[in-house]
């Protein structure tokens, strides 16, 4: 394997399937599938959800709600997400542990980094949920803030696109794909990878992202095991 440790950042929106809301649970079992893939072969594994399938604290303010108030909601909708995946993964065989931002000692663990880093060496795969705890920070500053405090080697950004283009490939046939990309060139071509809080968190710890389509069979697999997939974001 070429990462021995990987975050999987995963957005709420891709637990929906086929449905307009909520959580489908055939996702959920091809999701399981695939990491197991990856656990079996010894890969220490942790993953950030967020929550939008459930609910989203910007598109609340936008209608009116207080904002703060709204991420907290959006910070619960990821622990349910979490719950939900945590269970299709023990339903899979693999032992997890959910920890949560926020304390619910009924449902998850208080985030404690030393905690999260034994079960992972453990061949645990933990679950982070709640964000960061704190409202204004999205879910993908969330992924960056774990990956480096849990030391990981790479994020993978697992989306329903094949990488990263110079545009969105859903609305134009014509966009280019990048295979790999300096950090420089994110900010230089002003491409949507993660939100700026995020990805300069990732560029100052020299933390790789890549951007790969979770939803192709067999791609989580082939990104641990170092092949070409998807979009490699690096120094």
């Amino acid at each position: 394997m070429k990462y021995q440790r990987i975050l999987l950042k995963l957005s709420g929106e891709a637990l929906m399937g086929s449905r307009q809301y909520g959580i489908d649970n055939d996702r959920l079992r091809e999701y399981a599938r695939e990491i197991r893939k990856v656990t079996d072969l010894g890969c220490q594994v942790a993953i950030v959800i967020g929550g939008g399938n459930i609910f989203r604290g910007l598109a609340g303010a936008a209608k009116g709600m207080d904002r703060v108030q709204g991420d907290y909601m959006g910070m619960l909708a990821t622990v349910i997400n979490g719950m939900a995946l945590q269970g299709a993964l023990e339903d899979a065989g693999i032992f997890t542990r959910l920890q949560s931002a926020i304390e619910m000692d009924k449902v998850a663990e208080p985030f404690i980094k030393r905690k999260a880093v034994r079960h992972l060496e453990k061949g645990r795969v933990v679950i982070f949920g709640a964000g960061t705890g704190n409202p204004y920070f999205t879910t993908d500053t969330a992924a960056t803030l774990r990956a480096i405090e849990i030391d990981a080697d790479v994020i993978l950004k697992g989306t329903r696109v094949d990488g990263i283009y110079d545009c969105d490939p859903e609305k134009n046939e014509n966009a280019v794909k990048y295979d790999s990309l300096t950090y420089g060139e994110v900010f230089e071509k002003d491409l949507k990878v993660m939100d700026m809080t995020a990805f300069t968190l990732s560029r100052e710890n020299n933390l790789p992202i890549i951007v790969f389509d979770m939803n192709q069979e067999g791609n989580l697999l082939k990104v641990v095991q170092g092949s070409q997939v998807g979009t490699l974001v690096n120094i």
